[in-house]
């Protein structure tokens, strides 16, 4: 356990000297991440002095791709809850979904980049390392995470979170950030590890060539320092609360056994639980109930305090060339409606007719797709 954050924040930064590359005047970005990290605000604000202490100019943006409903408002709101204020830190706060594109990704899609942090002279990305809650490899989340989603913001989350149909997470992680690495002003890295309290227990600062290397270190770390259950079988297990400022997906299923499959637990992994039930969402999360989909029950507390639109922003990153297919019931086929990415095969099928060119789905003034759309009498 780090006893002296703020301090240990300070000796790893001049550990750095940073003065050789931050010149007086200067203008310095600050990423900061939504997720509740233990003594972030302090952490943010020893940056922004040891910035100002070199003469530089520090500001801070939100880096925390589509959450907060993928608003600049949400984002900030979210920094102000954990204490990341322009008071507290003595900076300012800039704020917005606005992105650069600052190439094409050799798999195809646009690489995007905070738009304040683009303009900035350097770039200081703070994080912890984690084990990510989805994906599995020798980086996870960390800092090169935060170049990935966090700066990437709103659009850059919907291309990535796309693009893993086509590409595994690490192909996408290496290829976009060796981009990001090459051509936006990153000058330096905060990283965070947690012991099982969730105290801040370990701080590197790195440089931008170090990233990759400090990521595939700490996970190891906060692999074995990570909490974890004191049984490895349990019929039901209770959450009093999730949030994202808890988790990527409102609680842990690296804790809970869940990581792989979305209602049991992989064969070979850990702990085995039947039933999961939620009881609560945490204030912190902004009424973003992402993953409250993976456990068995809720409380209807935690329903009433769901903000729909900021969980579905953050939920759905279905891409437009998805393989999608509408009927009415398992009795009724004869007609399918069926997505354009299936236009090339259904014309080489003989036995398929297609009915209607290419068209929108009928989705109503309310959102919603109509009841009635295929005829009930066709079977």
């Amino acid at each position: 356990m780090v006893d002296d954050v703020p301090g240990q924040v300070e000796a790893q930064l001049q550990r750095l000297d940073l003065g050789r590359a931050i010149a007086p005047g200067q203008t310095v970005a600050l990423a900061a991440g939504s997720r509740g990290i233990h003594r972030i605000g302090e952490i943010i604000r020893t940056i922004v002095d040891h910035v100002k202490g070199l003469g530089a100019a520090p500001f801070i943006v939100p880096a925390m791709g589509s959450h907060a409903g993928g608003t600049a408002a949400g984002q900030r709101a979210i920094l102000e809850s954990l204490g990341i204020t322009e008071v507290y830190c003595g900076c300012p706060v800039r704020a917005s979904m606005e992105t650069v594109i600052v190439c094409q990704a050799a798999e195809g899609f646009p690489v995007h980049f905070d738009r304040h942090a683009h303009g900035a002279d350097h770039v200081i990305v703070c994080n912890r390392i984690k084990p990510h809650t989805q994906f599995v490899g020798q980086i996870e989340s960390g800092l090169l995470k935060m170049l990935l989603i966090g700066l990437g913001k709103l659009d850059g989350a919907t291309v990535y979170h796309r693009a893993i149909k086509d590409f595994s997470f690490a192909q996408i992680l290496r290829s976009v950030t060796d981009q990001v690495l090459a051509r936006c002003p990153i000058t330096a890295g905060v990283a965070i590890v947690e012991n099982s309290s969730g105290v801040t227990a370990r701080v590197d600062v790195v440089r931008p060539e170090q990233f990759a290397e400090s990521d595939r270190e700490l996970l190891v770390l906060a692999r074995e320092w990570a909490p974890r259950l004191p049984f490895d079988c349990a019929d039901v297990l209770l959450i009093d609360e999730i949030g994202k400022n808890i988790s990527g997906t409102g609680f842990d299923v690296s804790a809970t056994g869940r990581r792989f499959l979305d209602h049991e637990p992989a064969p070979e992994e850990y702990p085995k639980i039947r039933i999961i039930g939620l009881r609560d969402l945490t204030e912190l999360s902004g009424g973003n109930a992402e993953g409250m989909g993976l456990a068995e029950f809720c409380r209807t507390r935690l329903l009433e305090k769901v903000d729909r639109q900021v969980t579905r922003v953050n939920a759905l990153t279905e891409p437009p060339d998805a393989r999608l297919m509408w009927i009415r019931n398992t009795l009724s086929m004869t007609e399918v409606e069926c997505s354009a990415a299936y236009l090339d095969e259904a014309h080489e099928r003989q036995d398929l007719e297609i009915l209607t060119p290419l068209r929108s789905l009928p989705v109503g003034v309310d959102g919603n797709l109509p009841d009635d759309f295929f005829d009930p009498t066709a079977a």
